[in-house]
Formats: structure tokens, C-alpha cells, sequence
């Protein structure tokens, strides 16, 4: 359990919560907005294969700021949705929107999706937006998952292909390498088969994952990008002397503007949408 929270997650999860319940979470709720911007393209697709009721009961898992959670309470007007997630600062933020969007319907926890006690099947769907990709150990997080989906419930995830497919991943992993070793390994749920297998050991059917590919925003302007950029990941750089951190910089900058639009500056994007039922 970690010193400065009393939120019960499983040990393989301990270094996601001092993540993201420290300075990542910190910076994903100074940024929710345009976090949310980034991938706003994905939405309607992401909400259709949820195919939400009136008097559906949601889950949302990573739900971040609660962009997602807000939405399908919305889509769920007699019904309800919870979002869980390791970021009390994100957390806080979500509360906040809630109240002055005026969305009664919705509630957000502190929660380690992997073990915390969801109501055995107490959801009618299950849904995450890029939250389901870092658990310690997918298999019981997955099973937990399910134990909580009721029988004929749905299962919609959105996950990140392969990294050879995601332009804006291997582009600033390999500018803030800047010259050293770039690092390469998928992120998880990259591979459909190993996510069907996994899903189905867990206790889904009837896995389905299609390729979705989108144009995924960084900011209106070079200026405006690069300083997202830089902020988020401008901390692989400080370990490397003045000259070389700025020469990194340019060259950022210099791609950016190789990728700005009349709408902003863009790079592609490709994601997997996986839908599944329980049984």
C-alpha cells in the first residue's frame, strides 16, 4: 500500500499508483482538456460499440478526468456510471466537472480496478478509453472485470495498436531518446490474439478487435504543441548537458511543423477498438 493514500491496490500495481498518483496524474489533470482533445477524434466510435442504454449501469476504468464517465452518464440518464482511477488529482477534477456540468448520475472512486470489490455483476457495461493497458496482472484484473459485468453485459475497450503504427509514439520517442537507445516494447493489448485469449480466460466471449486509425491532436500551433510536448515528456531529457536537450528541442519543433494543418498540428494514430460480452 502506498504511504500517502489509503487506496487498496494489488502490489504489481504499486508503481502505477505512485504515477499516477503523483506528478503523471498531477500533469494529466493540469492538461485533462487537452488530453481529451488528442483523442477526441475516437469518441463516436468508442460510444457507438458501447451502445449505451437509458437505464444502463457503467463502469469506466482509468477514467482519468471523466471526459468518458461524464459521457455515459449522460447516454445513461436513468441509470448510472462510476469512473475509477489511481489519480486523486484527476479524481478531483472529475468531481468538480461533474458538479458544474450538472451530471447527477455519476460518481468517481479511488479504485485499483485489479482487485478493488465491485458489485458481483452490478454493470451493465464496462468501458475503457485507453485506461486498460497498464495493469500489473491483466488476467485477475480482467477476471475482476467480468465478475462485475452482468450476464449478456459488454466489455469496450480502446487500446493502442502496435508502436509501428502510432506516428506520434516512435516520432518523440525517438526525438527525446536523442541519439541514445529508443525504447520499443508495445504497449499491452496491442496483439488481438493475446487479447482474445486473455479476455477469454477471464471470463468474456464473443472478443472482437477492429483497427481504428485517426488523426490524434497536439495543439493548435507549433508553439502551442511543442509546449505540451516538452512538458510531458520533456523529463527523458534531463539528464543530457544544455546543448544536446536544446538540439532535441529544434528538432521537435522542427517536426511539428512538418505536421501542422490549418486545423493544428496532428500526427496518425492507430487504435484498437475491443468489444466482448460475459456470458
Amino acid at each position: 500500500m502506498s504511504e500517502n493514500t489509503a487506496v487498496r491496490v494489488d502490489p504489481s500495481n504499486e508503481r502505477m499508483l505512485k504515477a499516477w498518483d503523483g506528478n503523471d496524474g498531477a500533469l494529466w489533470a493540469k492538461r485533462a482538456q487537452r488530453f481529451n482533445d488528442g483523442v477526441a477524434a475516437y469518441r463516436d466510435t468508442f460510444f457507438s460499440a458501447a451502445g449505451i442504454q437509458l437505464t444502463d449501469n457503467v463502469l469506466d476504468v482509468g477514467c482519468g478526468a471523466g471526459q468518458t464517465t461524464r459521457d455515459a452518464a449522460r447516454q445513461a440518464a436513468d441509470g448510472s456510471a462510476l469512473g475509477v482511477d489511481l489519480s486523486s488529482d484527476m479524481l478531483g477534477l472529475a468531481r468538480r466537472l461533474a458538479e458544474e456540468e450538472r451530471v447527477p448520475n455519476v460518481s468517481f472512486d479511488q479504485a485499483d480496478a485489479q482487485v478493488h470489490p465491485f458489485p458481483e455483476a452490478g454493470f451493465d457495461v464496462v468501458i475503457s478509453r485507453h485506461g486498460s493497458m497498464f495493469f500489473g496482472t491483466p488476467l485477475a484484473a480482467f477476471a475482476n472485470l467480468a465478475r462485475a459485468t452482468r450476464p449478456g453485459g459488454r466489455l469496450v475497450l480502446l487500446t493502442w495498436q502496435p508502436l509501428r503504427l502510432n506516428e506520434w509514439i516512435t516520432t518523440f520517442r525517438t526525438i527525446f531518446a536523442a541519439g541514445r537507445e529508443v525504447p520499443n516494447s508495445d504497449l499491452a493489448l496491442s496483439d488481438p490474439l493475446e487479447t482474445e485469449r486473455l479476455l477469454t480466460s477471464a471470463g468474456y466471449t464473443d472478443v472482437l478487435s477492429t483497427a481504428v486509425d485517426k488523426p490524434m491532436y497536439f495543439g493548435q500551433d507549433v508553439d502551442d504543441a511543442a509546449e505540451f510536448v516538452v512538458e510531458q515528456h520533456g523529463g527523458r531529457l534531463s539528464d543530457l548537458d544544455d546543448a544536446t536537450r536544446a538540439e532535441a528541442i529544434e528538432t521537435l519543433r522542427a517536426d511539428l511543423a512538418e505536421h501542422q494543418t490549418g486545423r493544428g498540428v496532428f500526427y496518425r494514430s492507430a487504435a484498437w477498438l475491443i468489444e466482448a460480452r460475459r456470458p
